[in-house]
């Protein structure tokens, strides 16, 4: 019964293999660029030295080593590997797995569940893994490559650990390559120039790059290909992003952070890379403009124009010319002078808004249209700022028994400046009136 999920070796094990899995590594200390979870200060390096193992959530993106770790806990802690898939294992498949893991530890064996795309199963199947990881049945690691905060339940993550892996850098993509030519016998055909930009190909995937380097390896070159033959035989890997994912809430981040950081060059770069990803520019157009009203606001009162602007143009235009309109406005935005002075005034006036309730505005400033609300004192006393000196009354706005907060202070950049001189200009006016 449990066959069906046992990795254990078999005559398909005789079968070519890819490199990948010819490479795998055959212990933790063999894996690379995951040192800061797997050296002895790591997580795991911690556990394994402790003897002790937690259920974990592997979480990092594609090709950075998850099934394996998941393989080599199993042999670390002499517990029997078993791996499924979200994608492909259903409710009476998951019965069958349990099943078979109660009747083994029975026998005194325990089971590592490795779940590949955990983030697949829906809440009820999550759920179903709960007993099972409180009595010891089975050891859980699940591998994700979304934000298990979003995509797990609150129940399976308190009782799991997460464990994050980094995407490999260029450096561990080199060690990978070498790696690969030792169990070759031969060194890639590719200039130095052409083997930095396989490996930007891979684009922090280890299993992507021994993809490429196995294709390489089938030519048989007599001479080293430089760059421009090495990219017209192999596609660029396209870049990681989706649009309904961690990648797009990461960039989306970056832009935004860009732009408030006043760095153009770093904006344009995550546009750009939005872009390419296939984003819908509509959307980028939508967020630029938000930005300008966030982050810019009224030290520069032109900038959410300008998003504006380039909005329409866009759609005007379409896609690629009307991009430009898009980047032009995201270079404003990112050297336009910076306040978030109207954004924190609002919050503030919404949190005072929620703790006053249903308080009524001050009666003198209530609209009498009839003779009861004039015999309820509504509009008496009211001053009409035009008729009053320097058109301003002093008057007090805020209901009875609110003291008058202070919500908006305009920094002394850009445009605000001028309006914080009209603020302190009210202010002493206010004052002197109100102590006449």
């Amino acid at each position: 019964m449990a066959d069906l999920f046992d990795n254990s070796p078999s005559r398909a094990a005789q079968a070519p293999r890819p490199l990948a899995d010819r490479l795998r590594p055959a212990t933790l200390a063999d894996v690379i660029g995951q040192d800061k979870v797997l050296g002895p200060d790591g997580p795991l390096g911690a556990m394994l030295a402790a003897g002790t193992m937690s259920s974990l959530i592997l979480w990092g993106p594609p090709g950075v080593g998850k099934t394996t770790i998941a393989r080599l806990l199993a042999d670390a802690t002499d517990l029997h590997f078993v791996q499924i898939s979200a994608i492909f294992t259903g409710v009476p498949d998951l019965r069958k797995v349990f099943e078979a893991a109660r009747i083994r530890r029975e026998n005194g064996q325990g089971t590592l569940l490795f779940v590949d795309e955990i983030h697949r199963f829906n809440k009820a199947q999550q759920d179903g893994f709960l007993p099972h990881m409180e009595d010891g049945t089975i050891l859980l690691v699940g591998a994700t490559t979304e934000n298990p905060s979003f995509e797990l339940n609150a129940a399976l993550l308190s009782r799991a650990q997460v464990i994050v892996l980094e995407r490999l850098s260029l450096a561990h993509l080199e060690r990978l390559a070498q790696r690969a030519e030792q169990a070759s016998g031969r060194a890639l055909p590719l200039t130095g120039e052409a083997r930095e930009a396989l490996l930007e190909m891979a684009d922090g995937d280890g299993r992507a790059l021994l993809n490429l380097i196995e294709q390489v390896m089938a030519w048989n070159l007599d001479a080293a290909l430089d760059t421009e033959a090495l990219t017209k035989r192999l596609m660029r890997r396209a870049a990681k992003y989706d649009k309904t994912g961690d990648e797009h809430y990461n960039l989306i981040s970056a832009l935004h952070k860009s732009v408030r950081g006043s760095d153009p060059d770093a904006a344009l770069y995550w546009l750009a890379r939005m872009l390419e990803g296939g984003e819908d520019p509509r959307f980028l157009a939508r967020r630029i403009t938000r930005m300008a009203n966030e982050d810019i606001g009224l030290a520069d009162p032109q900038a959410q124009g300008i998003c504006l602007e380039a909005w329409q143009i866009y759609e005007r235009l379409g896609s690629p010319e009307g991009e430009l309109a898009l980047a032009q406005a995201v270079v404003y935005l990112a050297l336009a002078p910076k306040s978030n002075a109207v954004y924190a005034a609002f919050k503030g006036a919404q949190a005072l808004a929620r703790k006053t309730g249903s308080t009524s505005p001050p009666a003198h400033i209530l609209n009498a249209p009839t003779a009861l609300m004039k015999d309820q004192g509504y509009g008496a006393g009211y001053a009409y700022d035009h008729d009053a000196e320097n058109g301003f009354s002093g008057q007090n706005y805020f209901p009875e028994g609110v003291k008058r907060p202070v919500l908006y202070a305009p920094p002394e950049r850009g445009f605000e400046r001028e309006l914080g001189k009209r603020l302190a200009y009210f202010a002493r006016l206010r004052a002197k009136r109100q102590g006449g």
